[in-house]
């Protein structure tokens, strides 16, 4: 049985990377990101571009594979913001709850609570060479918290392909099933067997 590739883990959300490890087990060495590393600036203007800028700083500082992504929240009587500025909706520093505050707030007495969460996941490799796919889970904001899993906009997002609870409610098998992040990791997986 041949060793499974090693790819640097290039997030240092220890939420996201737990998810990840969840989502790649027994087909990745998934190896942590170097704790030296620092944090590399999130300025792109795109999920890809922010995912980009981050598994190429990780690739060259380590020399190996680096696995990045980015996620965002769009909701659409919001114009589609948060978008690529969910994790720091609510203000630099602010926390998940503070973003999920901000959310409710901004939907109070709203009728159109769609939205939908976008995972964009890059490989990159030494090389130069990279991979970018997308997963993309619909569905609609609840009117007030529900749930205490998950992290970031979980407790308020109810999937649509899902019954009814929202993410938070939900175990991590049962999210990552159905989840933007585990699709978009499904997709990688997929693109990564193709490649051979």
């Amino acid at each position: 049985m041949s060793a499974l590739p090693r790819i640097v883990c290039a997030s240092a959300n220890p939420d996201k990377v737990a998810e990840i490890e969840f989502i790649l087990r027994d087909v990745v060495d998934l190896l942590p990101r170097p704790a030296e590393v620092p944090d590399v600036i999130e300025d792109a203007d795109t999920l890809e571009g922010n995912a980009r800028l981050k598994a190429a700083a990780i690739c060259d500082a380590t020399g190996l594979p680096a696995v990045a992504d980015d996620t965002g929240l769009e909701v659409l009587a919001l114009d589609g913001a948060p978008g690529v500025f969910s994790a720091r909706w609510a203000g630099e520093g602010c926390s998940y709850a503070d973003n999920r505050d901000k959310l409710l707030r901004e939907l109070a007495g709203h009728p159109d609570r769609r939205a939908l969460f976008r995972t964009c996941v890059l490989v990159r490799w030494p090389d130069g060479r990279e991979l970018a796919v997308d997963g993309v889970c619909s569905g609609t904001i609840t009117e007030a918290e529900r749930g205490g899993r998950g992290f970031g906009y979980d407790a308020v997002f109810v999937p649509d392909d899902g019954d009814g609870r929202s993410f938070a409610e939900m175990t991590d098998a049962e999210k990552h099933a159905i989840s933007h992040r585990g699709r978009a990791f499904s997709n990688l997986l997929a693109a990564l067997s193709a490649q051979g």
